[in-house]
């Protein structure tokens, strides 16, 4: 088991390296812990759990609604599961509702390839705002954030926080250079300062710095407060797509 551990980590002795074979990575991989108190860990931890708990106990039922929806509009697995990094550069299986085609990266690399304009946004957003691979069922949920509820799950596992970065990919990694150690240092989150800042509507080079800001600023009263702004953000869809 701790073997397995080990081979799921981001390591500063390299394992991007060993997999990507770009040894000029080594040195933007750093696991040192941002310095808290035992009673900040604590908190932090129980103020997820109690709110995970809280959240699924409540929307249970409509999440299993929502899980027939998504299969009976497109025949396929419900969740989609996906590797990401987390807190210490750790791997983990992210999920998420199923909002995209089973085909979707052979679908994403023709249109990249046909459309110059949709290559150019995916460099600068990583996000497309009409991504052909969106089911019609998938673009509602994103809308609304439905897709994501599943994470609450990974929340209770201890791989996510409510609030925090969004969980990144390994391919994502070179987009934060040096500022990488700023994301490992907390626990990505379900929330967070650029969920409520404008989301998709914002460059991955302003997200990123929103995530050392929030990384440096991190407190339970933060973590409240952002959690109060997501609601009208939800409801209103602001930069969802």
């Amino acid at each position: 088991m701790a073997n397995t551990a080990d081979s799921n980590a981001v390591t500063s002795a390299g394992a991007l390296d060993h997999q990507n074979g770009n040894a000029q990575r080594r040195d933007r991989i750093c696991l040192a812990p941002r310095p808290v108190s035992r009673r900040e860990v604590y908190a932090w931890r129980s103020f997820d759990i109690l709110v995970a708990s809280a959240v699924l106990i409540v929307v249970l039922p409509f999440l299993t609604l929502l899980a027939v929806v998504v299969f009976v509009s497109d025949p396929g697995p419900i969740f989609f599961v996906h590797r990401r990094i987390g807190y210490r550069g750790r791997f983990f299986n992210c999920y998420k509702f199923r909002s995209m085609k089973l085909d979707g990266d052979a679908i994403l690399d023709r249109h990249l390839a046909s459309d110059p304009e949709a290559q150019r946004e995916w460099e600068a957003m990583r996000k497309l705002k009409c991504d052909p691979r969106v089911t019609r069922v998938g673009a509602f949920m994103r809308k609304l954030s439905l897709d994501e509820f599943p994470q609450l799950i990974n929340v209770l596992m201890g791989d996510m926080s409510i609030v925090g970065p969004r969980p990144i990919v390994e391919a994502e990694v070179d987009h934060y250079g040096r500022h990488f150690i700023h994301y490992c240092n907390v626990r990505p989150g379900l929330t967070g300062l650029w969920q409520t800042s404008g989301r998709s509507d914002v460059s991955f080079q302003s997200r990123v710095a929103m995530d050392v800001t929030y990384s440096q600023r991190k407190s339970l009263a933060l973590d409240a407060w952002l959690l109060c702004k997501t609601v009208p953000v939800v409801v209103f869809s602001r930069g969802a797509y």
